[in-house]
């Protein structure tokens, strides 16, 4: 076998144990992860089960609780969000910014992903925090990645997490959660 040849059979191999990956969960429409308590802390949160990193829907829920804790104390939501990266390295600068631009005007909108979680009271979840997230026609459109949705409290259309896999577990990709959704009473002038 020539060198060729053992590159593309690596490469083949690599390819099917990602695809294979993608077929254990493309049947399913939506999957809710709860949480007796949300994870405060890097080790609180790899100590939990859906720390594998195996099961799509639930790293996307760790990828939110991540940014609740972000917004209370970015330096341990820093570290719970490069655990989820995974091989794609630190978070950047460019967004550093962009999540201290956001949580200094919005830091309720993570919570508001959170079953119970609603404008009217101040989108506090309820408990045990449940999140739901679910599939769409393009959630499995390109192989490797994953993009689930989910409901905010505050919106009327659903946000999207994208996740990439490397062999059976799934990284954060991208995320479009931390886009603005609708006050909470207490910082309404008009409530």
């Amino acid at each position: 076998m020539g060198l060729f040849d053992k590159m593309h059979q690596a490469a083949m191999g690599a390819a099917n144990e990602i695809a294979g990956a993608a077929k254990n969960f493309a049947g399913t429409s939506s999957q809710t992860i709860t949480f007796d308590q949300l994870p405060e802390t890097l080790e609180q949160m790899q100590a939990l089960p859906q720390a594998s990193l195996t099961n799509p829907f639930e790293v996307a829920a760790l990828i939110t609780c991540a940014f609740c804790v972000y917004s209370v104390d970015p330096n341990e939501g820093e570290r719970m969000l490069n655990f989820l990266r995974g091989p794609r390295g630190p978070i950047s600068g460019y967004d550093k910014t962009f999540y201290k631009e956001r949580f200094s005007q919005y830091p309720y909108v993570p919570f508001s992903y959170f079953e119970g979680a609603v404008p009217a009271n101040d989108y506090r979840p309820n408990e045990p925090y449940k999140i739901t997230f679910t599939t769409d026609p393009y959630t499995w459109q390109n192989e490797g990645y994953c993009r689930l949705n989910v409901r905010s409290g505050g919106a009327d259309s659903p946000r999207q997490i994208q996740l990439r896999s490397k062999g059976n577990q799934w990284f954060m990709w991208e995320q479009f959660i931390l886009v603005g959704i609708r006050e909470p009473k207490s910082a309404d002038p008009w409530a």
